[in-house]
């Protein structure tokens, strides 16, 4: 009720309702003491006129305005929490101790002489690198497939090849060199089998290429069948390569030389010059031109040091003869030595020819290539 309501009652103050419990309590405490109630009903307290004093009034008021001004605390619902689980990890069994297993090094050699591979370098397998992979054309020739009846042969055996093509007009397989160059052809059908007798001159493994075309695309696909080595090398334990040919028996002379060695072969009447100096080529090779009846055995004026040599004869002819030889090699260290031996050819892995040729010492020297290389294979 407002103020100005209270001057229009005339003394009369007609408490509303919801303070009537505040009021009974009031009055239970009998706080006023010069209030006069007069009750015109006996009714509940709110149906009550009661008789106040202005001051008593304003002052009823005022108390009674400021409890109900109190304000309670906004109580705000919060959203229930989240019951986060908590794992509990289950405790393991510790071993009370561990072995930790360690490779002992083996000891480092630490003198003697560095062991020649006895068949040159190591072959280290090339990474597997991603075969990329082609946009099969739709048009294109399909092969089904392109096999043999043999998983290995030997030099002049046969060997059936079996193919089956689609969507081709015309059909060819070819047996390939080892540079991969195309040799033997026939023309055969889209589908079949072709009995080929493979050549005594093949060595490694025996290529063929199937090619199928339809006059606008072309497809095709090699086989290729491992060859067992017919021919023995002269030498043990033999190489991975198989040689071209039987071992050839031949007068060899050797000498050694402060920066490499010469070697003469009987049978193709040739000189190799093998060279030590770190410089390329590694080797050369020489026909032999000299000739006793109108060439001096060696140069009369010449007086090596002590304990180094003049070649003389064949050897001598061509050191005396090239400057680059003669330089490079530097003068002999032992007198030369002849003696029979044996030469065998082959060809690397890598299509380069390798030539092996008995030393002294029975060791072999294998030259590799067209002087690219060469080294001694020593005996096991």
């Amino acid at each position: 009720m407002m103020i100005n309501d209270l001057n229009q009652s005339k003394g009369k103050v007609y408490i509303a309702p919801t303070i009537i419990s505040t009021m009974n309590k009031i009055i239970s405490s009998k706080i006023w003491k010069k209030v006069t109630v007069r009750a015109q009903h006996v009714a509940p307290l709110h149906t009550l006129p009661i008789q106040l004093s202005y001051g008593m009034i304003l002052l009823f008021i005022f108390m009674l305005s400021t409890g109900c001004t109190a304000t309670t605390a906004q109580i705000i619902p919060t959203e229930r929490p989240t019951i986060t689980p908590t794992f509990t990890t289950a405790p393991t069994n510790t071993p009370e101790f561990m072995v930790t297993l360690t490779n002992t090094p083996r000891p480092t050699p630490l003198g003697g002489a560095t062991p020649t591979p006895l068949f040159g370098p190591t072959r280290t397998p090339a990474p597997d690198e991603p075969t990329p992979t082609r946009a099969v054309n739709p048009n294109a020739p399909r092969i089904e497939f392109f096999t043999s009846d043999s998983i290995a042969v030997a030099p002049g055996e046969e060997v059936t090849l079996f193919w089956s093509v689609r969507g081709a007009d015309s059909t060819v397989i070819y047996q390939l060199s080892r540079t991969g160059e195309r040799e033997r052809l026939w023309n055969v059908e889209t589908a079949g089998n072709l009995t080929i007798t493979t050549r005594n001159r093949d060595r490694g493994q025996v290529t063929f290429l199937l090619s199928a075309t339809n006059n606008v695309i072309t497809s095709e696909q090699t086989l290729s069948i491992p060859l067992a080595c017919p021919v023995n090398w002269f030498f043990g334990p033999p190489p991975e390569e198989c040689p071209e040919e039987d071992a050839q028996q031949s007068l060899i002379i050797e000498q050694q030389f402060q920066s490499g060695r010469m070697v003469y072969i009987g049978n193709t009447d040739t000189v190799y010059v093998l060279f030590n100096d770190g410089a390329t080529p590694k080797w050369l090779r020489f026909d032999n031109r000299y000739d006793p009846a109108i060439h001096p055995e060696s140069q009369e004026n010449f007086v090596p040091p002590p304990n180094l040599y003049q070649p003389i004869g064949i050897l001598g002819f061509i050191w005396r003869g090239n400057d680059t030889v003669r330089n490079r090699l530097q003068l002999a260290t032992n007198v030369q030595i002849s003696f029979d031996g044996f030469i065998q050819t082959a060809f690397t892995f890598t299509n380069t020819p390798s030539l092996y040729i008995s030393s002294t010492d029975a060791t072999v020297l294998q030259l590799l290539g067209n002087g690219d290389d060469w080294q001694i294979i020593t005996a096991p």
